[in-house]
């Protein structure tokens, strides 16, 4: 009996040691199991907060990426206003070059323009003055070399330089208003007379011509009658239509003065039917 209790006592003590094992076997299981719960629960808060994390991340990346983009689209349009600026002001710049140009130009062609009309004006009293003229013909005392209406052009520059010669056809001042065109027949120093049968006699001495229209008439010697002695630079002049001309033979004309001969008649101009040289 003793035996007996002795084996039931170590069997029990056996089973509420196998009971013991086992609830702490089951113990140690739930708490592995509440800490592998616990550590899924930490595994899957980590990952939710990764999640955020993660979220965030992508939520303030694409902000800043929108936050770039509109930076980089006002960026943009402030070069593009900057641009636009900096080609108006290039506009502006070829513009003031452009008109400066045209406003030198146009002051150029008008200092240019007055410099020409100055140089043509100079000219032309130079011409008229020193050079030639032109001279039309009033009546009929130089036919038929010239006619009435004849447009002559007369060369003051060969007497500024030479003397006149006989035979010349010269302009000379009759009054301040008036000239007269005739032939030179007699030069300074010498002696001129016509003769009854209208021939004309240098120093006594035949000339021989034939510009006369026809021979003057007894009624037309005027003072040539007589020898008419020539001054220094005094010319004689007839006109070649002997009988009708007003010419040295008559004494409201009488000797022609050098200071009075305008110029040489050289070239007839109109009628161009008529235009040549005058001899």
């Amino acid at each position: 009996m003793g035996l007996k209790k002795k084996k039931n006592n170590k069997e029990i003590e056996q089973k509420t040691e196998n009971v013991s094992v086992d609830e702490e076997k089951k113990d140690r299981s739930e708490e592995a199991a509440t800490t592998e719960d616990a550590d899924d629960k930490k595994d899957k808060t980590l990952e939710g907060k990764g999640k955020k994390a993660s979220k965030g991340k992508k939520e303030n990346s694409s902000m800043k990426e929108d936050a770039s983009e509109s930076e980089e689209d006002a960026e943009g349009v402030e070069s593009e206003d900057s641009k636009s600026k900096e080609k108006k002001k290039r506009k502006k710049k070829e513009k003031k070059q452009e008109k400066k140009p045209e406003e030198v130009n146009i002051v150029k062609e008008l200092l240019s323009l007055i410099v020409y009309i100055g140089i043509v004006v100079l000219l032309c009293y130079f011409i008229i003055n020193f050079v030639g003229c032109r001279s039309r013909v009033d009546g009929a005392s130089m036919n038929p070399t010239l006619e009435d209406g004849d447009n002559l052009w007369v060369d003051k520059l060969s007497y500024t330089f030479g003397k006149p010669d006989r035979f010349d056809v010269i302009i000379f001042n009759y009054d301040e208003n008036t000239t007269y065109v005739k032939r030179i027949i007699g030069l300074p120093g010498e002696t001129v007379r016509i003769d009854q049968k209208g021939q004309i006699f240098i120093n006594e001495q035949l000339l021989v011509e034939n510009y006369g229209l026809e021979a003057i008439h007894a009624n037309n010697l005027g003072r040539a009658n007589q020898p008419v002695l020539l001054g220094e630079d005094e010319y004689f002049v007839l006109g070649d239509n002997r009988n009708n001309s007003s010419d040295s033979r008559w004494p409201d004309v009488g000797n022609v003065q050098k200071e009075d001969i305008v110029g040489k008649v050289v070239l007839r101009i109109y009628p161009f039917k008529s235009f040549g040289f005058v001899k």
